[in-house]
């Protein structure tokens, strides 16, 4: 990760929390210890945040704490190149005609590249692919009631009336914190809350996560593997966790990296 996407990420995490550890900021970016010291140090020096004992605090906290979990800004600029080729093998499950649902989520997002010259019927909860769709295809978009979460830029409501029930799928895209033997984890309840109204719409659950997420784990379980249909993740996907997704009767999908990816990598 180039200097200004760390810069980007840190930025966002800290308007996200009231403090971001070094090493949480490692993690995110994939940097040293040494590196997000030196970035935190020039970002404090451009008063862009402030830096602290153990890691870096906004200028200007937030007032209202959202979800729990990373925001959409930061999730955007991680492991972008396995992402679009998963969201590329996902859009192509997709016929035109097609009624889905496509949960919110920056894996979910990048298949709105691939369903630019499509003709579908897309339920989303999510305010950025709703936003490209509409700008940039002929998809019919149907959203739902409810708040817009900033931070994940996604639409939720607690409410049974938020026009979720009305719309049948033949198949639902969704992302998650972490998959494992007990099954899909999400971070926060009332995301989990929103997603089980979404399942029970659609006859096909197909989980686009990349290979780190085998190795992700959260206190909170979303649903068992039997619930998945289908996993697309990427070649990096260990033997391991593989072997769990064919005992549990999973169809996996392996991305290949797409040419764009390949060459940017170069």
């Amino acid at each position: 990760m180039h200097e200004t996407e760390r810069h980007t990420v840190i930025l966002s995490a800290v308007q996200d929390r009231p403090f971001a550890s070094v090493t949480d900021l490692c993690g995110l970016t994939g940097a040293s210890e040494a590196t997000i010291r030196r970035d935190i140090a020039t970002l404090h020096m451009e008063k862009k945040l402030r830096r602290v004992r153990g890691g870096a605090e906004a200028i200007a906290p937030p007032q209202f704490v959202g979800l729990a979990g990373r925001t959409f800004a930061v999730n955007e600029a991680i492991r972008i190149d396995e992402k679009q080729s998963i969201a590329q093998a996902a859009a192509e499950l997709c016929e035109d005609g097609d009624p889905i649902i496509i949960n919110g989520g920056t894996t979910t997002f990048q298949m709105v590249h691939p369903l630019a010259n499509r003709r579908m019927q897309v339920f989303t909860n999510s305010f950025p692919i709703a936003e490209h769709l509409l700008k940039h295809s002929k998809n019919t978009v149907m959203l739902p009631g409810g708040a817009i979460y900033r931070e994940q830029n996604i639409i939720l409501s607690p409410f049974e009336n938020d026009v979720s029930r009305n719309f049948y799928a033949r198949r639902m895209f969704m992302g998650a914190q972490g998959i494992g033997p007990l099954g899909l984890m999400e971070g926060d309840p009332l995301l989990i809350q929103a997603e089980e109204k979404l399942m029970g719409q659609a006859d096909e659950l197909v989980v686009l996560v990349d290979s780190s997420k085998f190795e992700s784990r959260s206190s909170l379980v979303l649903c068992p593997l039997d619930r998945i249909d289908v996993v697309i993740t990427d070649a990096g996907i260990s033997d391991r966790a593989a072997a769990m997704l064919e005992a549990a009767e999973i169809k996996l999908i392996v991305a290949e990296r797409n040419a764009a990816a390949e060459t940017g990598s170069t």
